[in-house]
């Protein structure tokens, strides 16, 4: 990457679920404080990518069968999740996940287990303390709900509460899977302002989205995934502005392609009509 500094290196990872293969030999980098962001559709492999950078890959049934995963020039491969998190990872899995059935509070407290700590008991103290000033600071809903089930709050919240449980490790890298997924176009973008405070603290973002007008905005460079293949990859405003991105990910259709097809339709009188009975 140009002499930058690399939180995350991925380096011709491939994995699968029995016969099944996900990723095949996919490379891609994060910088340190960057946010960079993995597109692609359902059964891309973007939730397998993440599972296999923070080890948990294994509890989906799933396998690295070969390639390296680095963060912060230390081999990740052969950790346990939680070492993981001790390193400085923290993974937000799709579908929010919280723990319903406990308070908001115990949800974040759970969060902090993996915290770095720092200068003994004295030190990981301090640590949690201002991991949980911060969470409140970013979501000042979880700090009016501390002692609410977290299974009533609603699914905004709930993503908020995903967010900052895993905040409470206080992580180099945060890996976002689908973020958005299932929330209103408000709550979506809310979420996203909270993403960019996240990265301006110093918070790398791995970010998977099939929200890709979302993504590549908040993004500074971006991979596609198609078939658990790296097909695309470069600063995400050029992924913006590229005709198949636009055509396959932001639903923009090729302006030239449409006139020519609304031409054909009116020189066809019976495609003509059927259009206009629809």
């Amino acid at each position: 990457m140009g002499g930058t500094a690399l939180a995350l290196e991925v380096a011709d990872l491939s994995a699968g679920y029995g016969p099944v293969r996900a990723l095949r030999h996919v490379s891609l980098d994060v910088p340190e404080g960057a946010v960079v962001t993995v597109l692609g559709g359902n059964g891309a492999g973007k939730s397998t990518l993440l599972r296999a950078v923070s080890r948990t890959l294994s509890f989906h049934g799933g396998t690295v069968t070969s390639g390296t995963v680095t963060f912060g020039g230390r081999a990740l491969g052969g950790l346990a999740p939680d070492r993981v998190v001790a390193a400085g990872v923290s993974q937000v899995p799709e579908g929010r996940q919280v723990f319903a059935r406990m308070t908001v509070e115990d949800n974040l407290r759970a969060g902090a287990l993996g915290a770095r700590g720092e200068r003994g008991a004295r030190g990981d103290r301090a640590t949690k303390a201002a991991a949980l000033k911060r969470v409140h600071e970013l979501f000042p809903v979880l700090a009016d709900r501390a002692h609410q089930r977290a299974g009533l709050l609603s699914g905004g919240e709930q993503q908020m509460l995903a967010v900052g449980r895993a905040l409470m490790a206080s992580p180099k890298l945060l890996l976002l899977d689908e973020p958005s997924l299932g929330l209103a176009p408000l709550m979506a973008a809310r979420i996203a302002d909270t993403i960019r405070e996240i990265n301006a603290q110093g918070t790398a973002v791995l970010l998977v989205e099939q929200n890709a007008a979302l993504a590549l905005r908040l993004a500074s460079r971006a991979y596609v995934l198609e078939v658990g293949e790296v097909t695309l990859s470069g600063p995400a405003a050029e992924l913006a502005a590229s005709d198949e991105v636009r055509r396959r990910y932001l639903g923009v259709v090729d302006e030239d392609a449409a006139a020519d097809a609304a031409g054909a339709a009116t020189a066809h009188p019976v495609l003509s009509r059927w259009e206009d009975a629809r």
